[in-house]
């Protein structure tokens, strides 16, 4: 079976007709006629149907049509990738993070897409929403991963939904309320919001006065977790922060998380591109890269 063979289904699809097809794969009737037969010979099934109107695919033409569509895919992609990586040229891909993508999916993906992409740098951007987001319809960013905002995003980009990052209360060691274990306990508690207002580390996700519980008080502002780690463990607040981040660093910067019976918001990382351009390839292999490591963190954590 030859490349041109699964082409010329895919020809005579489009076509319907064994006259236009010919012309459209610069080929000669007779020879187009003559291939089309070897592959019906090959597959041992009637792969096209003739009538006065035309030509069309038999139900294992569809099947074999379908497979071909891919293939010749997959071929060309192939020859746009090994152009790029013989290519000596540096390209530099820019990426807005949030601090749970990246501690969840950053180190695994950036270092399998480098081992195949080794001519194109990534600039790895700390970005909390909404400017990330500003800065990929700017063109400052390649691409951006982190929470959807809860107004929507717009049609000028697209979304899609990669992992659920669950959220833990932390305060610093012997407050308090460090050995809190319901919700009501926290009423009166001074707050520290992380990132921007009706954000995942807004307190009012906490659902205090759906519970009939007077609202959390929010005393500080923090745009920038390196800030949170830094003033946090002096005082006396408490904050929300992704589970990963507080793994990651709250045991040795002086931090404990509260165990409450309620069960906290998880928030979903997405991961955004402009909808109105398309992607170019290194980048659209970087977004195929990450949703590949979504799968296999998904994987391990089940």
């Amino acid at each position: 079976m030859r490349l041109q063979q699964l082409q010329l289904l895919l020809t005579l699809a489009r076509t319907g007709s064994m006259r236009a097809s010919a012309v459209a794969m610069n080929v000669t009737q007779p020879a187009l006629t003559k291939a089309l037969r070897q592959l019906e010979d090959e597959f041992g099934a009637t792969l096209v149907v003739r009538s006065p109107k035309g030509v069309r695919l038999a139900p294992a033409g569809e099947m074999l049509a379908a497979r071909a569509a891919t293939v010749l895919r997959e071929i060309e992609r192939a020859r746009e990738e090994v152009a790029a990586l013989t290519s000596d040229t540096q390209t530099t891909l820019s990426v807005g993070m949030s601090p749970a993508a990246a501690l969840m999916l950053a180190a695994n993906s950036v270092s399998a897409f480098q081992s195949r992409w080794p001519h194109v740098r990534v600039h790895l951007v700390d970005a909390l929403y909404p400017k990330a987001l500003q800065q990929l319809r700017s063109g400052e960013l390649d691409l951006a991963l982190g929470p959807l905002p809860p107004a929507g995003i717009g049609r000028d980009l697209q979304a899609r939904a990669l992992i659920d990052s669950p959220s833990v209360i932390v305060a610093k060691k012997g407050h308090p309320l460090a050995k809190a274990r319901r919700l009501e306990d926290l009423v009166g508690a001074s707050w520290l919001l992380s990132g921007p207002r009706l954000g995942p580390g807004d307190p009012l996700h906490l659902g205090f006065e759906q519970r009939g519980l007077a609202p959390p008080k929010v005393t500080v502002d923090c745009e920038s977790f390196s800030t949170l780690l830094a003033v946090l463990p002096s005082m006396d607040t408490l904050a929300i922060v992704p589970e990963r981040f507080y793994e990651a660093h709250g045991p040795r910067m002086g931090l404990v998380a509260l165990s409450l019976q309620e069960t906290l918001p998880a928030t979903s990382i997405h991961i955004f591109s402009r909808a109105d351009a398309p992607l170019s390839l290194p980048a659209q292999r970087l977004l195929d890269t990450f949703l590949q490591e979504t799968v296999s963190v998904r994987h391990s954590a089940t």
